[in-house]
């Protein structure tokens, strides 16, 4: 599976406009642009994740190691972040195993003060899980089911008047358009070589309008607008724009922006985060400094070893399946 070095640039964006969208004044509150920043931030966010997991499927269609690889990639940061803000705000124990089991971004919602951003973690579980069983079902073939599945949740979202939310079947869009972006990629249909290298830079623009409250009929492209924000760039984008998000400082971020996303609000809900208008944003440099050094420390010594243990793990479950064929053929 060859990597593609612009994603980088694209997940360091993705994590930049969320904390700019949470943490910064973006003109007055009336205006809405936070929100619009955040949420076009998240789609790019998703679109990314919807994008690697298929792609990883595509050119490996085993549930197991997929599923060994995700978990000790998301799950232990996120349930450390979880008992730390359960025992910071005492909560009852049914609340902790909903956020636990990645449920509590379910009606009725039970996330935890302080970790109210990590719905979209339990959207990105569920998806593991869901996509897993398709392809247990399935196959690898059963991943082109993504695509309609991908039209349904928004035409859904646009029954139910639901332009944003947390609740999956509300938001998971958002990833199987990256999911979709994969299947066209893994195609790379001639078409894509003609398209304008100015592309990108066009739909950027639309996708944070997308996120805004008042875009009305646009709120709901937001899955595609990212999608196609990200795969235009694949085939299609400025010289400069390239060595942008391919860049060292991009590559950084992007490591580090898993650990980020999880710290930022936390730390914000600090004193960090408290006073006035004037002390609260005076204080953002110094949350920022302390957000990014504590995902520095924990994405290389504690994320970093949970993943290479994942992957040992992995590789003992390969080593004991061909053990059992083996056997099996021995037997036979």
């Amino acid at each position: 599976m060859q990597r593609i070095p612009i994603l980088d640039g694209w997940r360091a964006l993705s994590i930049l406009l969320v904390l700019a969208g949470h943490l910064l004044p973006l003109g007055p509150h009336r205006w809405g642009l936070n929100g619009a920043v955040a949420a076009s931030g998240m789609a790019l966010f998703f679109t990314l994740s919807g994008f690697l997991i298929t792609q990883f499927l595509l050119h490996r269609p085993e549930v197991v190691p997929f599923l060994i690889r995700r978990l000790f990639r998301i799950v232990p940061l996120g349930w450390g972040a979880m008992v730390v803000l359960a025992l910071a705000s005492r909560v009852r124990a049914e609340a902790l195993g909903a956020n636990l089991l990645f449920v509590a971004n379910l009606p009725p919602t039970r996330l935890l003060p302080g970790g109210e951003h990590l719905w979209s973690l339990c959207v990105e579980v569920q998806f593991y899980v869901g996509v897993a069983l398709l392809v247990t079902v399935g196959g690898r073939r059963a991943l082109w089911l993504l695509p309609a599945l991908c039209v349904a949740v928004t035409l859904t979202r646009v029954v139910q008047h639901a332009p944003i939310s947390i609740f999956t079947w509300q938001r998971v869009d958002e990833i199987l358009a990256g999911a979709t972006l994969a299947l066209l990629h893994a195609r790379a249909p001639r078409w894509t070589a003609s398209l304008p290298r100015m592309l990108p830079l066009v739909l950027l623009p639309l996708l944070l309008a997308s996120g805004h409250e008042s875009a009305g009929a646009l709120m709901y492209l937001r899955p595609y607008l990212a999608a196609a924000s990200v795969g235009s760039s694949i085939y299609a984008a400025p010289a400069w724009l390239r060595t942008l998000l391919g860049s060292a400082p991009a590559r950084y971020v992007a490591e580090v922006s898993y650990a980020v996303y999880v710290f930022h609000a936390m730390i914000a809900a600090t004193w960090l985060g408290s006073g006035d208008t004037v002390v609260h944003y005076a204080k953002r440099p110094l949350l920022f400094a302390v957000t990014f050094a504590a995902a520095h420390l924990s994405t290389f010594r504690f994320e970093r070893p949970m993943i290479e243990l994942g992957k040992r793990v992995e590789r003992r479950w390969l080593s004991a399946r061909a053990a059992r064929t083996s056997g099996g053929r021995r037997a036979a």
